[in-house]
């Protein structure tokens, strides 16, 4: 004799939910926007001659600012992962 299973299946057949609403989505969107504006921001700073130096490469923009929108960005994807809708 078999068992019968009392657990339920995670997904039926004909049951269309999906694991990420609109809401979610639109959250993702906005993190990638701040890392995409992280990255484009840490650009640039370079000159046409190799051989001089650059101070600008090494300024609050590029060395602070950059990094933390990348991090903030990441941490609204985390949210946005798991961020689940009241209604």
């Amino acid at each position: 004799m078999t068992k019968k299973s009392t657990e339920k299946p995670l997904l039926k057949e004909g049951n269309d939910t999906f694991v990420f609403t609109k809401k979610n989505y639109q959250i993702m969107i906005v993190g990638l926007l701040v890392i995409f504006l992280g990255y484009f921001l840490m650009t640039g700073g370079n000159g046409d001659d190799p051989t001089k130096y650059y101070p600008e490469i090494f300024d609050f923009r590029r060395l602070t600012l950059a990094p933390i929108l990348i991090l903030v960005g990441l941490v609204i994807e985390i949210f946005a992962i798991f961020y689940k809708d009241n209604n």
